[in-house]
């Protein structure tokens, strides 16, 4: 019998896509079902049918996965920030490991290349270190709530439903940042709430309150708050602060970002500094980070170092190398090799990061790194000097093939790309496997509880 839309039947999981979704088959067709595991056995409602796969979601759960754990969070089925918390952390890395290995087979054409087991996370619970909450004047209802008459329908400070922009969950508590965090999220909303002053609705554009956003220094175990607005309004933001500063929690300083723009992005056109430095402090090692409110900084501070050392070791410095950091940001790989290297020279297309990273190899006393601002497809042209060792840290888009051929000219002994999409990742390697082996692939779990993975890749010229 043919699958239809709308069609409700069993299926039995055997496999997990990327993306998180487990894969059944019917009749030859792969079906992919949101929230399965490989083993349960599930009775699921087809919402999408096309000519080469169907898309199901659960209706019931018939006989659980053994690999299948409790969700601690109740958010978990209708959050976007971790998928996969009902799967066993090992798990996890199991199939992360092999969704880099299916990438590089099946998108980049190069099987047989040694992906090692993933590196696990020191913490799977409280380990995020930036967490971005949005403002809605039209809070989502979670199913227990539909028909409640007297469900709350207004404001809502959370987290966005997965492919939504105009949708938020009020979230009291979020498992993936420290518990202290939690306290100023609570506060922050009942003090929103309450104030005289309306949230921002997604489709009407108007409205005062936008984001809140938090970031969290693991070495001086403080906070940082940023307040995101619409317009300025000084006496309510400030009372907002002292409110936060009564929660209990060391909070290092509170900025607040103004931005009329309608893009749901968390950065302001203008920034003011309503208490504290306007920066938080960070170490990775032995090194210490300025890290302001729209900077970049990995979400996983002890993962960055374990993401990091694995970078050094496949970059097999002796200490006399050129390096070339592509996609530097704010210098933290290049600071973390700079006692291995002769000389490094970072490039980054933000002037703010590469403000950044010049500002930490000064604060940290690095001597041997420089930085250049541009695009990357215009500087890597005019290199002067001829790398021994290359290093790519990308975004998930990967890199530019004008890119990837400036490379493959200038040609050093050896590259080392970081990663965080396996799909971009396979692709480029396959274009960079004309001229280099591709010795090893480290993944390193970043992200607990979501799909998601970080790849270092070593590739030695042959």
């Amino acid at each position: 019998m043919t699958l239809k839309k709308k069609d409700e039947r069993e299926f039995e999981i055997t496999g997990m896509a990327f993306g998180g979704r487990g894969i059944a088959r019917y009749e030859g067709l792969a079906v992919f079902v949101k929230g399965a595991v490989p083993g349960d056995r599930v009775f699921a409602r087809v919402y999408r049918k096309k000519k080469s796969f169907a898309e199901a979601r659960i209706l019931d759960i018939i006989s659980p996965s053994q690999d299948r754990v409790d969700a601690p969070c109740k958010y978990s089925d209708y959050c976007g920030g971790c998928t996969w918390q009902f799967l066993a952390y090992e798990k996890q890395l199991e199939y992360k490991r092999q969704h880099v290995c299916d990438a590089m087979e099946r998108i980049g054409g190069i099987p047989g290349i040694p992906v090692h087991p993933v590196i696990g996370s020191e913490k799977i619970f409280g380990y995020r270190n930036k967490m971005e909450f949005s403002c809605t004047d039209r809070r989502w209802l979670l199913p227990d709530e539909l028909g409640n008459p007297d469900a709350e329908t207004g404001f809502a400070l959370g987290l966005h439903v997965p492919g939504t922009f105009d949708k938020v969950l009020d979230i009291h508590a979020c498992l993936l940042m420290p518990k202290s965090g939690n306290r100023i999220l609570k506060r922050a909303s009942t003090w929103m709430r309450n104030s005289n002053l309306p949230p921002y609705g997604l489709r009407s554009h108007k409205g005062f309150w936008r984001f809140l956003m938090l970031r969290h220094s693991v070495a001086k175990d403080s906070w940082m708050v940023n307040i995101v607005t619409a317009s300025e309004n000084l006496d309510d933001i400030s009372g907002l602060a002292r409110y936060l500063a009564e929660s209990g929690v060391k909070i290092e300083t509170i900025v607040n970002n103004i931005t009329a723009r309608r893009a749901g992005v968390a950065v302001g056109e203008r920034e003011q500094i309503i208490s504290g430095p306007g920066i938080l402090l960070e170490r990775l090692g032995e090194y210490e980070f300025e890290i302001s409110a729209n900077s970049f900084f990995q979400t996983n501070t002890r993962a960055a170092c374990t993401l990091y050392d694995t970078v050094l070791r496949f970059a097999k410095l002796s200490g006399r190398e050129t390096v070339v950091d592509l996609y530097c940001g704010t210098g933290t790989i290049s600071i973390w090799l700079s006692k291995y290297a002769g000389s490094i020279l970072g490039m980054e297309i933000s002037e703010s990061a590469v403000l950044d990273a010049k500002r930490n190899c000064e604060k940290n006393r690095v001597s041997n790194c420089s930085f250049i601002c541009g695009d990357i497809r215009s500087l890597i042209g005019n290199l002067s000097i001829r790398p021994d060792v290359m290093i790519m840290d990308p975004p998930r888009s990967g890199v530019h093939p004008d890119v990837i051929k400036a490379v493959l000219q200038i040609a050093p002994e050896r590259i080392v790309y970081v990663s965080c999409n396996p799909a971009t990742l396979a692709r480029d390697l396959a274009l960079l496997s004309e001229s280099y082996d591709i010795a090893e692939i480290q993944p390193v779990d970043m992200f607990p509880h979501t799909f998601h993975i970080e790849a270092v890749s070593r590739l030695e010229k042959r």
